[in-house]
């Protein structure tokens, strides 16, 4: 398919598989690990990839390719890689990219397991991180350093909601020579594309809006064909590739991405603008609203505001447990992107091996609320918010 003559939906839905001889409609599962060879010659071939063709599905597998390739069509990307999840995709980039001795220059407003990457894991390897504040993106220069070599950043961000300009980030990368990350799980390819701005490669935690049914677990990344190399030797020795399974699953949901994300984006500006004339509600962030504090650059960047919303509910920590215990209808789940409609307090969970110190840091208040919003009726969402936080 070319893809400059097709929408973003046709792409979603006629990106696929070569049909084998049965002609199917629908592409099927290949729940194989390994592939047969014609002969010595082919085998041989095939390992030194002077072929290109499936070996193990370890390396590569039809379901995951047609994941992939979907996933790059909706990004505009050379190449791309699928993980069994999220944080395997952030950790394999990071692993594949880096050598001991290299410092990131990261957005400090990052979900909770990336963090602990940054603060935890990556300096045993000699591996430095140093966050600026996504509210300030005037100091991200002043963090850069001769061994700088990666730019990160979510925007919108995890749990706060915060936006950043990708534009900035793509010339500050330009500048310096840094590889751009961008993290566009809340956003999904549909509402945000960074490589337009300057990214060089974006992930994915496709647990998500992506499969939109807390269903299964994946991550991708796609991005710059070199890196993507990189990016894929690595994980061809160190294993953490997608089942053929999951990645049938994701394929067959982005089919319907758009049509979902629409609805979530919908409902979601609805339940933004109820809690924010709610009395108990001291702050809401949604980035489609005009309070917003990065509305305009949301409006420039963003098709739409995505289904996630951050509010501060006075009272704090204890407040926020009481909003939880009092809810009815909604769930209360660590996961976002569902048709469920979910609330999370993260001080208390995704965050709460974070000091007090470093929540605040991260945009992260005792009394913050993290809602993802579903496709049930909104009346009914709002309803059962309404009666909890009175």
């Amino acid at each position: 398919m070319n893809e400059q003559e097709f929408g973003f939906e046709t792409l979603a839905i006629r990106t696929h598989l070569e049909k084998t001889q049965f002609q199917e409609h629908s592409t099927p599962l290949f729940l194989s690990s390994s592939f047969v060879f014609e002969d010595a010659e082919d085998m041989r071939a095939s390992f030194t990839e002077e072929k290109v063709r499936n070996i193990y599905s370890r390396f590569s597998n039809p379901n995951t390719t047609e994941f992939v390739d979907k996933v790059c069509a909706m990004e505009g990307a050379e190449a791309g890689y699928a993980f069994a999840t999220g944080m395997a995709a952030i950790y394999s980039t990071f692993a594949a990219l880096l050598e001991s001795g290299d410092h990131i220059v990261s957005a400090g407003s990052v979900f909770g397991s990336t963090h602990a990457l940054f603060m935890t894991y990556f300096p045993k390897w000699k591996i430095e991180t140093s966050y600026f504040d996504i509210n300030k993106p005037e100091t991200i220069e002043s963090f850069i350093k001769p061994n700088t070599k990666i730019l990160y950043a979510e925007t919108p961000t995890n749990p706060g909601v915060d936006v950043i300009d990708l534009e900035l980030l793509g010339a500050i990368a330009k500048k310096h020579n840094l590889i751009l990350i961008i993290d566009n799980c809340f956003a999904t390819p549909y509402i945000q594309q960074p490589i337009k701005y300057g990214a060089h490669l974006v992930i994915h935690s496709a647990t998500k809006l992506i499969d939109g049914q807390g269903r299964v677990l994946g991550g991708v990344v796609v991005g710059e064909g070199e890196l993507i190399r990189q990016i894929y030797l690595f994980s061809r020795n160190t294993g953490p590739a997608m089942s053929p399974f999951n990645a049938w699953v994701l394929s067959k949901s982005l089919e319907t991405l758009a049509v979902r994300v629409d609805k979530h984006c919908e409902n979601a500006l609805k339940v933004a603008e109820f809690l924010e004339s709610h009395p108990n509600v001291k702050t809401v962030k949604y980035p489609f609203l005009k309070s917003h504090p990065k509305y305009e650059i949301a409006k420039k960047q963003m098709l739409l505001g995505g289904n996630i919303i951050a509010i501060e509910i006075e009272g704090g920590l204890e407040a926020g447990r009481k909003f939880l215990d009092k809810i009815k209808l909604c769930s209360l789940s660590a996961n976002i992107g569902d048709v469920k409609t979910i609330v999370t307090h993260p001080a208390s969970t995704t965050h709460s091996k974070l000091s007090e110190e470093d929540q605040l840091a991260v945009g992260i208040t005792q009394g913050l609320v993290r809602v993802s919003v579903g496709l049930e009726t909104v009346a009914d969402v709002i309803a059962d918010l309404k009666q909890a936080l009175d």
